[in-house]
């Protein structure tokens, strides 16, 4: 007959002298400080191992005798004593970088929205680059002591786990998350009672319960709408990251930003900037405004300055596909009489998220929703801040899109969470003491050259090693999986070496990322991984979207190519591309690959976690390598030059590719001394520490966004009162009306075709004639110059504003400025009129220029 078993679950009792290890393991912050994971080693490493390196799992399995063991082994004790105290001073440090810098800001609250965050692998809410940088960026604030707080989504499918079939298709799984072995702590009220934010739907209310997560010193918050008090059709709106179609997209972005707000309110936090990471939160800005319309009672657009006053908008995307576009009968569906209540008409409610000349079929995009009503907006590299201005030019139409206003900063890694162990302990000896508090000073990295040469070279060969060993496990475990033969198995991963060059690519498999192209030419590469005294081996990673076919075909085409006579060892593909396969490939691979189509790649912040390791970066100038690279700390593909098509520019790359490859790369570093290795090789590996380790640091990140970003909204606080945003108003209707009226005359009729030495400066002036509506105060009178090319196009455009010289008569001014024309050639330059306004932070934003026209 059956037995009938209870179930009773036994919890490990930490001992009282080692309990610290549970409250800390509830804190992020052993996530970028792995000395503290030692702890989970030396109690049973095996465990640790089957645990997948989660803290809070090994504790709920750990036996009790060990712990009582460890508890009482003074060389234990002497570490975790040693770990605790890394905490305690760390949590409770006072003397923090923004402390030190804006000492009088620290109630001013910073909002920060994402739809992903990359923070540990054991924890599976991000799907790649954009999740991972926001993860790092509440770790460097948490550094910083910037007074920032997260809002996200608790996805409990996570992002899909990629397998790889037999025919090298990949299949996308979907895996409950365990939420009991994550570090969350349920958001209580006063009464201990669960908070719950009620958003209205459609079909019925919406009820999310909150998580907090602590990341060092930061709080994230994480949505669960998987409860009982919701309708079946809502509970799954938060478990699946990128799943669904648009509508359960347009729920999910509901929530993060309008239910965002909303927490935040419910908490008490009243945050002096909100930062959209990406379009998907843009629908906050509408929560903002209809809350100041209720609660001051004011107009819409009143409201609306008032949101651009406390908003930060950051894109990601380098082409117009990248934001999400919902269709016009979903935002009717969803915001069914918030025109209404906004007193707009419903067609100009529809185009808050259009450029001003698009069709209503276009669609509601939610970046340009942002773009429209933020403060600040920024691309995440120079190159990109280029290519956004001139994406989204049409949302300014009389601005010239160069002048766009959309500002840079620049992607950056977080220095601790990404580098290699063996890597960080060079750091430690050879870089002067703490100086992961000055990770974004270049000075501090200096003294990589004078870690020896041999001692960089043996760490890395560590993590080498430990790659090869993990790519060859993987392989056989995906092809066993597969029913492949154990020899063929053998004949693909017997012969991985550790001294061979190895070259490593991974990212998101999107077909701009040109994931294929180094096997454009299949005889000239053969030739080249198959050179008899320089051998070159290179391991693929990356996931390709659900539903996009193309990308997922380039991962079946690297496949079959492993499997060919001459590409068998010596081409790998690893699955399921995450946290702890970026670690291993960005510190174990020798070259670090990235030829993404110029210039559709935004950032690409893979390539500076590998430059911290000392994997050199061998790239198309693009992103960020576009500004990283400086002719000794890595190599290039291709130009900057434009092509008629993809195949041009495929082509040419590729032969660039090659090139480099054959005649700069493997003679390099096959260029070995008697120890072994290139020392040729190792000043480089050097070199791409030193100029990317801090520059391209989400620490430099933070202090930029802190100090380009932040703080110039945070200061506007106090400008924008309501009586002040009232005459903001009618000034802003007033200038509008009569803009167009200014006149703007040369002064000196003499000015034209003249010639001076190059290095020698040239005074131009011009008089401005106003209606008497606008004040002399509202204008910047600016001269526009730059060289005039071949093609007769003014190019490297300068502006300069002009000075003041007097009034000439009533309404009329006199203005001069000085130029400096620094080398020879034809220049060209010209007049015009900007708006100031101290409540603006940028003049363009109000698409307004007058240009002299006589």
């Amino acid at each position: 007959m059956p037995y009938v078993f209870n179930k009773i679950t036994v919890r490990p009792q930490l001992p009282k002298r080692i309990n610290r290890i549970g409250e800390i393991s509830y804190n992020l912050w052993w996530s970028w400080n792995t000395e503290f994971l030692q702890l989970f080693k030396i109690i049973d490493g095996d465990l640790w191992e089957q645990c997948d390196k989660n803290p809070i799992k090994f504790l709920r399995l750990v036996s009790q005798e060990r712990l009582e063991q460890v508890a009482n082994d003074s060389e234990f004790l002497k570490i975790y004593d040693k770990q605790v105290s890394n905490f305690e001073n760390y949590m409770n440090e006072k003397n923090t970088w923004f402390n030190r810098n804006y000492p009088n800001h620290k109630s001013d609250i910073i909002a920060y929205f994402s739809a992903e965050y990359g923070l540990d692998q054991t924890f599976a809410i991000y799907a790649g680059g954009l999740g991972i940088l926001s993860g790092d960026h509440l770790k460097s604030s948490s550094d910083l002591g910037i007074p920032l707080v997260g809002i996200g989504l608790l996805y409990k499918h996570g992002y899909f786990t990629q397998e790889i079939d037999g025919y090298g298709q990949q299949q996308t799984v979907y895996k409950d998350i365990d939420t009991q072995y994550l570090p969350l702590h349920e958001v209580k009220d006063t009464d201990g009672e669960d908070i719950l934010v009620s958003l209205k739907m459609p079909e019925g209310d919406v009820k999310l319960k909150v998580y907090r997560v602590d990341v060092g010193r930061i709080n994230l918050y994480l949505f669960d709408s998987d409860i009982d008090e919701n309708a079946g059709q809502y509970r799954d709106i938060t478990t699946k990251l990128y799943g669904g179609d648009n509508e359960y997209r347009m729920q999910q972005e509901i929530v993060l930003g309008m239910g965002g707000v909303k927490l935040l309110q419910m908490l008490d936090i009243q945050p002096a900037v909100y930062h959209m990471n990406e379009g998907h939160s843009s629908f906050l800005t509408l929560q903002l405004m209809a809350d100041i319309m209720k609660n001051k009672e004011v107009s819409f657009a009143m409201a609306r300055h008032m949101v651009y006053s406390k908003t930060v908008f950051t894109t990601h995307t380098p082409v117009p596909a990248g934001n999400d576009i919902f269709p016009v009968e979903l935002i009717e569906k969803y915001f069914d009489g918030w025109w209404n209540m906004f007193g707009i008409p419903k067609e100009r409610f529809l185009r808050l998220g259009m450029k001003p000349n698009d069709s209503l079929s276009n669609g509601f995009n939610m970046g340009i929703l942002a773009l429209k009503i933020s403060g600040k907006k920024n691309g995440v590299s120079k190159l990109h801040g280029a290519v956004s201005r001139e994406l989204f030019s049409d949302i300014w139409p009389d601005v010239p899109p160069q002048e766009s206003p959309i500002e840079y900063v620049t992607n950056g890694v977080h220095t601790c969470t990404w580098a290699a162990p063996t890597i960080k302990r060079l750091f430690n000896t050879y870089l002067k003491p703490y100086w992961q508090d000055s990770i974004s000073n270049p000075e501090t990295w200096n003294n990589v050259y004078n870690i020896p040469d041999a001692e960089l070279w043996t760490a890395h060969q560590e993590c080498k090693k430990k790659l090869l060993n993990f790519i060859k496990q993987s392989t056989t475990n995906r092809l066993r999986r597969n029913n492949y033969p154990y020899e063929e198995i053998d004949a693909l991963v017997g012969n991985l070496d550790p001294n061979v060059l190895t070259i490593g690519f991974a990212r998101r498999f999107a077909t701009y990322k040109r994931a294929t192209l180094i096997f454009k030419d299949l005889e000239r590469i053969t030739k080249i991984f198959n050179e008899i005294d320089m051998p070159v081996q290179i391991v693929f990673a990356g996931k390709a979207h659900p539903y996009d076919r193309e990308g997922a075909g380039l991962i079946k085409y690297i496949h079959e190519l492993s499997l060919k006579p001459q590409f068998k060892g010596k081409i790998f593909l690893l699955e399921n591309y995450n946290m702890s396969v970026s670690r291993h490939l960005i510190s174990g691979v020798d070259v670090w690959l990235n030829n993404p189509r110029r210039p559709m790649e935004a950032s690409g912040t893979s390539g500076q976690k590998a430059a911290i390791n000392g994997a050199i970066n061998f790239s198309v100038l693009d992103g960020w390598w576009a500004e990283g690279y400086n002719q000794k700390n890595g190599w290039t593909i291709g130009t900057d030059a434009e092509y008629a098509s993809y195949e041009q520019q495929d082509i040419a790359d590729s032969n660039s590719l090659y090139d480099t490859l054959e005649n700069k790369i493997m003679p390099l570093y096959y260029k070995k001394n008697e120890q072994g290795f290139s020392p040729e090789w190792v000043q480089v590996m050097k070199e791409s520490i030193v100029s990317n380790a801090g520059k391209y640091s989400t620490a430099r990140m933070l202090q930029d966004y802190t100090n380009n970003l932040y703080m110039p909204l945070v200061e506007l606080k106090d400008l924008y009162t309501l009586e002040n945003v009232g005459k903001y108003n009618e000034w802003r209707y007033n200038l509008h009306e009569y803009f167009n009226d200014i006149k703007i005359e040369q002064t000196d009729e003499n000015s034209n075709n003249i010639t001076i030495d190059a290095g020698n400066k040239i005074t131009v002036g011009c008089e401005v004639t106003l209606p008497p509506t606008i004040d002399v105060k509202s204008i910047t009178p600016q001269v526009f110059y730059g060289k005039i090319s071949d093609k007769g196009i003014v190019d490297d455009i300068q502006i300069t504003d002009m000075d003041f010289v007097k009034e000439v008569e009533e309404g009329k001014y006199k203005y001069e400025a000085q130029i400096a024309l620094k080398s020879g050639g034809d220049y060209g330059y010209t007049f015009r009129v900007v708006p100031h306004n101290d409540m603006i932070l940028n003049p363009m934003t109000l698409n307004q220029i007058k240009w002299i026209t006589e």
